[in-house]
């Protein structure tokens, strides 16, 4: 577990879960878990009737730290993954209506964790980025599943083949994103009032309503996980992921050779 989580009940009925690894808030399994183990926790208590997940710092979630500085110490890379996805299973399986305020950069698997969310809010400056192919590497998170439900078949296809990064107004345009503010200092507040607004609302019919319109999900990306995961098995293992890797963490074009 990792004490890199706050954990704010508001008098609303809304739960704030905050990131606290500023400024790029890189995850790792045991942030997953945090997280998903915050979600069930509210979801038992009749205090709190929706989440937001916010960050603190400059970025969401930048995805996972490639230069090490949030690794998975003495855990291999594929034991490490299979962790990380059965937490991101659990967060799936938490019962309340959850709002993601994505400020600055939501990368990589940072995007997967806004995914989780019901609802995302962005600004501005927000970016968005499947990043997965342009460091040689298969996407995760359950994206296989969660990206396509929000923005369809052919967006989804769009922003993983390519791996380009887009910003809050596309991400807007496209459905990724539900409510787009002004400013960027506007994000957790809007995030906190749509919140809010669900937590107005008759609480077991919310749940019945979103375990509805959520049936299966939990299961499909369990099943999409575990494919996501054998195949960044053996990518892992590519000069394209080390090329990939290296220009990452070095800020360089790479040159791929497919091997």
């Amino acid at each position: 577990m990792t004490t890199d989580l706050g954990i704010e009940l508001l008098s609303d009925g809304v739960g704030v879960l905050e990131i606290r690894r500023p400024p790029n808030n890189f995850f790792d399994p045991d942030l997953i878990e945090s997280i998903a183990s915050a979600a069930h926790q509210l979801s038992a208590s009749e205090a709190v009737r929706a989440l937001v997940i916010a960050s603190e710092g400059k970025n969401f979630c930048a995805g996972a730290d490639f230069a090490g500085t949030s690794g998975a110490g003495e855990v291999s890379a594929d034991e490490g993954a299979r962790r990380l996805y059965g937490s991101a299973v659990r967060l799936f399986e938490a019962e309340l209506p959850i709002v993601a305020a994505v400020q600055g950069a939501a990368v990589g698997g940072g995007l997967g964790l806004a995914l989780a969310a019901d609802f995302r809010v962005a600004g501005p400056s927000s970016r968005f980025a499947a990043n997965f192919s342009r460091i040689g590497l298969h996407h995760g998170f359950g994206m296989t599943v969660t990206l396509p439900g929000v923005v369809g078949a052919q967006h989804a296809a769009d922003l993983l083949l390519t791996g380009r990064r887009i910003d809050g107004l596309e991400a807007h345009r496209i459905g990724l994103v539900d409510r787009l503010v002004d400013t960027d200092a506007a994000i957790r507040a809007t995030a906190i009032a749509f919140a809010a607004e669900i937590a107005t609302a008759a609480p077991l019919a919310v749940r019945s309503i979103r375990a509805t319109m959520r049936r299966g999900l939990a299961d499909a990306v369990a099943a999409a996980t575990e494919h996501e995961r054998a195949e960044q098995a053996w990518l892992r293992d590519t000069d394209d992921f080390a090329e990939g890797i290296r220009a990452s963490v070095e800020r360089w074009t790479p040159t791929f050779s497919a091997r």
